[in-house]
């Protein structure tokens, strides 16, 4: 996944959006946001944090004006817990899970910028307000490979 999203960042010319998707009141569905809220931003990079609203955010995204969209946030991929995948939004099931109003698949289709999810793989999502330790690591990973890129 770090291999995919490292081509991503490698891409001269394309402005990158980072947003933060998750109810950061239910342990790991929180790691969009952790991750969101710790990106430095600067000329190609951007971030956004919406919590669970994407949908009330999508004039706000739209007028950033990003070549490429990366939704970060928790989902069941069938990975091991903590772990992480970068998928075309193309290759994303159509699922609206339960703490979003709707799937970011169909979410995808108000944007004009091409749309990846870096889904995160929980290991709890029971109420709580800090991420699993598995969580942390690859979300921190995640992070230094965006910030490295200066």
């Amino acid at each position: 996944m770090l291999q995919d999203l490292e081509k991503i960042l490698t891409q001269t010319g394309r402005k990158i959006l980072f947003v933060g998707i998750g109810n950061v009141l239910k342990q790991d569905d929180g790691a969009g946001v952790y991750i969101s809220n710790r990106i430095v931003e600067r000329d190609n990079i951007g971030t956004l944090t919406v919590e669970v609203s994407i949908e009330n955010y999508i004039g706000k995204i739209n007028s950033l004006n990003p070549d490429i969209l990366v939704l970060i946030d928790c989902m069941n991929t069938g990975s091991p817990p903590g772990s992480a995948v970068l998928l075309p939004v193309e290759r994303v099931m159509d699922l609206t899970f339960n703490t979003h109003n709707i799937s970011l698949k169909n979410i995808a289709d108000f944007f004009t910028a091409e749309v990846y999810i870096l889904g995160i793989q929980p290991v709890s999502i029971d109420f709580g307000e800090n991420i699993s330790y598995l969580v942390r690591i690859v979300s921190n990973e995640i992070i230094n490979l965006i910030n490295k890129r200066r």
